[in-house]
C-alpha cells in the first residue's frame, strides 16, 4: 500500500547526556553536525565500527533541508545510485525518488541504524579546544567533541543577490527555497532568475499551475542533458566519465548535449562557451537535466529573458535593456555554505565559504567536512562514499 503521509517526528531532547565531562562541559568521543544524507551515513558507519557519536539537527527532524523543497522535486539521481550505505532505497519508491519518499526513506535510516539524532539542537559557534572542538549552542550550553564532523551542506542558506533598486520594488521577491507550488502565483505574471536545475524545474511548474505567463532570466547559458535516453540516466555518464581530462571531457559532453538537446539559441537560450567539466571545476556547477524545460521553451510556455540587473517600483531591468513588470520574482540564485559565520577561523573557507580541504581528509586535527563536494556523479552517491571514508579515518 501507499505510505501514510509524512507526520513531525517527536524531536529529541537537545541535552548532551554523555558521562564524560571536563569542567562540567559534556564530552563527546563524535559529533556529526547536520541529520541530512551526509551526516547520517557517517554516523551509521561510526556506528558499524563501534564508534558512538551524536548528531545535533538545527531542525526538527531528519533530512530538515529535503523536508522544505519544491512540492514537485524528484531526485536527478536514481534510485539504485542514490542509496547511502547498509540500506538501499526501497524499490517501491521508483527510480526517480520523490522528496517526500526521500523524507521517508532517511527517517527510515536514522531508525534502521539506532541513530542518536538530537533535533531542534543549534550549534552557533565552533572553537578549537584542548581536548578537541568546542561547541556552543543556541540555548548557551556548551559541548566539547574530540572529533567533529561537519555535514550542513552547501544548499545551507539562501542567497539572493543585491540587485540595485530591489528594496524600493513594489512587486513580490522571494527566494527558490520558500517556493513550493504554483497555486500562490495562478494568474500572475512571475520571472525565475536562474536557470538552474531549480530554476528550470520551478518555471516549468509555474507554467503548468496557471501562472499568466512565466519568464525565466539567464545569466550564464546552460549545459543542458537528458535526464536519461533510451534508459540510460545522464548520472552514469557522470560516474563512468566523470574522470576524464577536461581535455577529452569538454568536447565529449559538447557532442552529447548537441545530439540530445535541440538548438534552442532561436528562443533565446545560448550555448554554453565554457566546458562543463572546467565549469564544474572552477564554479561547482552541474548541468541542466531536462524534466520538461526544453519542450516548456520551444513551446512558448517559458520564455527566456536575459539576466536581471536592477529594480525599479514598477519594472525588472535586464541586462540587454529591456526591462518586465512581472507580479512576483522567484531567485532560484543558489545558497551558500552558512560555515564562515560559525567559525572564526577564514583559512578554512574559499571565498564562497566552501572548506578548502573536505571529502574524507580532515581540515584539521579531529575536523572533517563532509557534503561539500559537487560531483557528476550524484550528490548521494558522494556522500556514501565520503562516509565510508570518514569513518575509516575516525574510526
Amino acid at each position: 500500500g501507499r505510505d501514510t503521509p509524512l507526520e513531525p517526528r517527536r524531536p529529541f531532547e537537545p541535552v548532551i547526556e554523555h558521562t564524560a565531562r571536563v569542567n562540567d562541559v559534556p564530552v563527546s568521543e563524535v559529533t556529526v553536525l547536520g541529520a541530512g544524507a551526509a551526516g547520517l551515513a557517517v554516523a551509521a558507519q561510526l556506528k558499524a565500527r563501534g564508534v558512538d557519536c551524536v548528531v545535533l539537527e538545527r531542525g526538527p527532524a531528519v533530512g530538515t533541508s529535503w523536508r522544505g523543497r519544491y512540492d514537485r522535486l524528484r531526485l536527478h539521481t536514481t534510485r539504485r545510485l542514490s542509496g547511502l550505505p547498509g540500506f538501499a532505497i526501497p524499490r517501491r519508491y521508483g527510480r526517480w525518488v520523490r522528496r517526500d519518499d526521500l523524507v521517508r526513506y532517511l527517517e527510515a535510516y536514522a531508525q534502521r541504524f539506532g541513530l542518536d539524532v538530537r533535533t531542534s539542537t543549534t550549534v552557533v559557534k565552533v572553537a578549537p579546544a584542548a581536548d578537541g572542538w568546542s561547541l556552543t549552542l543556541a540555548d548557551g550550553s556548551a559541548l566539547v567533541t574530540r572529533s567533529l564532523v561537519v555535514a550542513t551542506g552547501y544548499l545551507h542558506t539562501p542567497v539572493v543577490p543585491a540587485w540595485p533598486g530591489r528594496e524600493t520594488w513594489t512587486g513580490s521577491l522571494t527566494h527558490s527555497a520558500a517556493y513550493r507550488n504554483a497555486e500562490p502565483f495562478r494568474g500572475r505574471d512571475v520571472l525565475v532568475a536562474g536557470i538552474g536545475n531549480s530554476g528550470a524545474e520551478i518555471a516549468g511548474d509555474l507554467a503548468e499551475g496557471g501562472a499568466a505567463s512565466v519568464s525565466l532570466a539567464i545569466r550564464t547559458p546552460p549545459h543542458i542533458v537528458r535526464r536519461a535516453v533510451a534508459g540510460w540516466p545522464a548520472q552514469m555518464n557522470g560516474v563512468l566519465l566523470g574522470r576524464l581530462p577536461e581535455r577529452f571531457f569538454n568536447p565529449m559532453a559538447a557532442v552529447l548535449a548537441r545530439a540530445e538537446v535541440p538548438d534552442l539559441r532561436p528562443y533565446g537560450v545560448d550555448r554554453p562557451a565554457e566546458g562543463l567539466k572546467t565549469r564544474l571545476r572552477t564554479r561547482r556547477y552541474v548541468p541542466l537535466q531536462d524534466v520538461g524545460i526544453v519542450a516548456d521553451i520551444t513551446s512558448g510556455r517559458v520564455r527566456p529573458v536575459r539576466a536581471v540587473q536592477g529594480f525599479t517600483e514598477t519594472s525588472v531591468l535586464l541586462a540587454d535593456g529591456a526591462s518586465l513588470q512581472p507580479d512576483a520574482v522567484i531567485a532560484a540564485t543558489g545558497y551558500a555554505t552558512g560555515l564562515p559565520a560559525l567559525f572564526a577561523d577564514p583559512s578554512l573557507f574559499d571565498e564562497t565559504g566552501v572548506p578548502l580541504i573536505h571529502g574524507g581528509a580532515p581540515a584539521r586535527p579531529g575536523l572533517f567536512f563532509v557534503g561539500y563536494d559537487v560531483t557528476l556523479g550524484g550528490m548521494l552517491r558522494q556522500a556514501a562514499i565520503e562516509s565510508r571514508i570518514v569513518a575509516r579515518r575516525i574510526g
